[in-house]
């Protein structure tokens, strides 16, 4: 028998989060462009400034509408056309809305960028947003509201939303609208915000794969450079205010046998100095199966399958004046939710007296900056991230900078930023479950005053 030589690894070679090339097109248009050698599925991001705080208030939910129509067919292609066109270029198109703005997202073969992007082009300059597609449109927005209501964790990220934010702030509505402002969306309503929002000026598109052989300049400018608009200036941001007072908000489901358990607080976005030790001291604290919480409730207790601690930006502005959504989140069984409870909160106060280890430390910069190449192998990963730089006013070389500080970012500095992200008595917790069961057990635990409410 032969036998091969086993294979030797290579050489390490130098990483650094790929630097894009800015321009503008004739029309207005932003461009960030990052060659990818390799890359032969091209990924295009592309932001458009139409935040959902400029929806009109009886109208919530036309951005997500408006977002979904945009492959519905063109001036040049109908709906079945649109669809047809792109699967003979083997191309992909997505579009959702969000706080920041609107998104669309294309993937493409190399060997087809061009006519994809004039695909693209046409869902941008001329859509067709045809009666009958907004009317099947709004329809399925409103069947899907049920399953939002009736599925735990979405309940629960609407509940902790209108508890944080006040009342005629658009961060504390459904993203996507609620029934009662669905039901006022048409095709009119669509078309008005369309041609309000959406122009080139205030565009930004990030295109991202190997470019050999593609004259790009050409392509962008035979597609997207045709894409025509009126000016407009920047909208500003509505100041961002939220009520982190410790309370305890019960949405009940009787005979539920687990309760979904969200806990959160508004924190800084990634402008502010302190973020890089706050991802490093979240990650510590519940960003994998090794993290403190899943290390006591899942391994330990036995309460839950795993729980997680993230931030999630909401909004940001270049004058750094944005904020992010802090939670740690998770379900366990309904009989063990007030342990599971004490059992968090005894986390967060043990963090607070004792602070991380430096093995907790070196384990977390290791996950995050060691697998970094990893997570950014596909053209696609680069774009979004790219793109998410641009919708939050963020430098081009920001997740470059960001690594560099993550590895810099010692125990102290973590362990503080974490303990002020998540302080134990500044926090809303939203539990969905079994009132009944659950909410005596938690009024004991003193975390809050607890409010039960009903679907």
């Amino acid at each position: 028998m032969e036998f091969h030589p086993q294979p030797r690894g290579g050489e390490p070679r130098p990483w650094a989060f790929p630097a894009p090339e800015r321009g503008e097109l004739p029309n207005g248009l932003t461009v960030l462009r990052c060659h990818r050698p390799g890359q032969k599925v091209v990924a295009v991001e592309v932001n458009l400034a139409a935040p959902l705080d400029a929806e009109p208030r009886a109208q919530e939910g036309v951005a997500a509408i408006m977002a979904r129509a945009l492959s519905e067919g063109t001036d040049r292609h109908s709906a079945e056309e649109f669809a047809a066109e792109l699967e003979r270029c083997g191309a992909t198109l997505d579009a959702h809305a969000d706080h920041p703005g609107l998104r669309v997202s294309l993937e493409v073969p190399a060997s087809r960028l061009t006519r994809a992007l004039g695909l693209l082009t046409d869902a941008l300059r001329a859509p067709a947003f045809a009666t009958g597609e907004i009317e099947r449109l709004v329809r399925n927005r409103l069947d899907e509201i049920p399953h939002e209501l009736a599925n735990p964790a979405r309940r629960a990220a609407i509940a902790l939303s209108a508890e944080l934010f006040p009342s005629d702030s658009r961060l504390s509505r459904p993203r996507q609208g609620a029934r009662e402002t669905i039901e006022r969306v048409d095709a009119a309503a669509v078309r008005a915000f369309y041609e309000a929002h959406v122009r080139p000026s205030t565009a930004t598109v990030v295109i991202v794969g190997d470019f050999t052989g593609i004259d790009l300049d050409k392509a962008l400018a035979d597609t997207l450079g045709g894409w025509s608009g009126t000016e407009a200036g920047p909208r500003p941001m509505p100041p961002i205010t939220a009520d982190d007072t410790g309370r305890v908000i019960v949405v009940d489901r009787p005979g539920a046998v687990q309760t979904q358990l969200l806990v959160g607080r508004v924190g800084p976005d990634r402008h502010d100095r302190v973020w890089p030790a706050q991802v490093l001291g979240t990650y510590c604290l519940g960003g994998t199966l090794t993290s403190r919480l899943d290390r006591v409730l899942r391994e330990e207790k036995g309460y839950t399958y795993g729980v997680r601690a993230y931030a999630q930006v909401l909004r940001s502005s270049s004058e750094g004046t944005g904020a992010s959504l802090l939670v740690i989140n998770g379900s366990v069984a309904t009989d063990v939710t007030g342990p599971a409870l004490e059992d968090l909160w005894r986390v967060l106060r043990t963090l607070a007296e004792e602070g991380l280890t430096d093995a907790e430390r070196d384990t977390a910069v290791q996950n995050l900056v060691g697998v970094a190449p990893l997570r950014y192998e596909t053209a696609a990963a680069v774009a979004g991230t790219l793109a998410d730089q641009v919708e939050q006013h963020l430098p081009d070389d920001y997740q470059a900078r960001l690594y560099a500080r993550l590895a810099e970012t010692g125990t102290v500095e973590a362990t503080a930023a974490a303990v002020a992200a998540f302080p134990a008595d500044r926090l809303v917790t939203v539990l969905v479950g079994d009132a009944s069961q659950i909410a005596d057990p938690v009024r004991e635990l003193g975390i809050g005053e607890v409010t039960v409410v009903t679907d």
